[in-house]
């Protein structure tokens, strides 16, 4: 990146911390999650805010911000009770959404780790809890409202990748309160998040041509992680609360998409899409269940209007975000959210979404022969 970019994105990187918290005293902040991710990058940012009287920093492996106060665990430890004594509020990030994960441990991990840091949190005296899902628990459906207000009804089934896991943190956050008065808890849902990320819906850009199902309406809107994060802080800092959306301000459609990434469309009747993709993830030959199509399908875009209402704003723009996932996913070729090898990527590349779809196509008829085999 050139100089003046770096400039740039780094006055983009000032938006939470201009002004004082509400609360007239500076926090101490623990981060969950801190030594990857989004955890990594909010844990840093604290460490830097001037806002912030100090960070705990918590994890299974140390990480590099040497400003932070560390401590090693699972977060599903109850001893994290202990840990949290003295903080204020606490960003929970250490959530698992690889999609090589096995579906069950994934679960345990998320769900299990959330309600033990809400326990431990209430316990310790924390007054608020950060959590961070995304708009995917809206649903994606071809009667959304465009854009989604937050307060929108959550309609999403458990069918996508990790979905089920977000809609249970949902159901936690809004209990907590009850079981736990005093302990106020805030939920941020970002747009299809892209910046070091590996999603079904970032993989949608790998594949040689872009899948269309027929007579749907695809919608895009983004978040970038600098944003996110941004957002973050901006709800640690106590400056927004409740149910928030974040995401690029508007949306673009699917034909501007094409125009925009120069990867053509590959459309395919609902019944052979849909078909396709599930048996492939029922064979185990792809990580994304057929669920995850419907987020390539209809529109789930949010207005983000309660974090505009406080006062933050997006810094990236969706034309910027789309063009940053391209320059990151390039040399990558996918197929129904399978990674193909330098072999077949080749082939894919040469031949276009015809070879591609006979490609997969041959994958069932061998793990066909597989079967017959053992």
């Amino acid at each position: 990146m050139s100089s003046p970019d770096r400039e740039v994105r780094a006055a983009r990187n000032g938006s939470a911390r201009d002004s004082t918290s509400p609360s007239g005293r500076r926090p101490v902040v623990a981060v969950t999650g801190a030594a990857r991710g989004v955890g990594a990058l909010l844990t840093r940012r604290l460490a830097a805010c001037e806002e912030v009287k100090h960070v705990l920093a918590i994890d299974e492996r140390r990480g590099d911000v040497s400003e932070a106060q560390w401590h090693v665990l699972d977060v599903r430890d109850p001893v994290i009770a202990e840990k949290l004594r003295g903080a204020d509020v606490v960003v929970h990030l250490a959530l698992d959404l690889d999609l090589e994960t096995d579906p069950a441990a994934r679960t345990a991990y998320n769900v299990r780790g959330t309600q033990t840091v809400l326990t431990a949190a209430a316990a310790a005296g924390v007054h608020r809890v950060v959590l961070c899902t995304s708009a995917m628990v809206y649903g994606a459906h071809p009667d959304n409202d465009v854009p989604l207000d937050e307060d929108a009804e959550l309609r999403a089934t458990a069918e996508a990748t990790g979905v089920g896991d977000l809609l249970e943190i949902e159901r936690l956050a809004r209990r907590a309160p009850r079981a736990h008065p005093g302990l106020n808890v805030t939920v941020l849902r970002p747009a299809v998040l892209v910046g070091g990320t590996d999603t079904a819906l970032t993989r949608y850009f790998e594949s040689p041509r872009l899948l269309v199902v027929a007579g749907s309406r695809p919608v895009w809107q983004f978040c970038h992680v600098e944003d996110l994060v941004s957002a973050l802080e901006f709800a640690a800092l106590e400056k927004a609360e409740g149910e928030l959306a974040v995401g690029c301000d508007g949306w673009l459609e699917q034909e501007e998409v094409e125009e925009l990434s120069g990867i053509r469309r590959m459309e395919l009747p609902s019944a052979v899409a849909l078909g396709a993709a599930s048996r492939l993830h029922r064979l185990g030959l792809t990580p994304s269940p057929a669920g995850d199509l419907a987020y390539t399908m209809h529109p789930w875009v949010v207005s983000g209007h309660r974090l505009h209402a406080a006062g933050w704003r997006p810094r990236w723009t969706n034309e910027e975000v789309l063009a940053e996932l391209l320059e990151e996913v390039a040399g990558r070729h996918t197929v129904a959210g399978r990674r193909l090898g330098r072999k077949d990527a080749t082939a894919a590349g040469a031949a276009g979404a015809t070879v591609a779809l006979l490609g997969t196509a041959a994958l069932v008829r061998r793990a066909r022969k597989a079967r017959r085999r053992a």
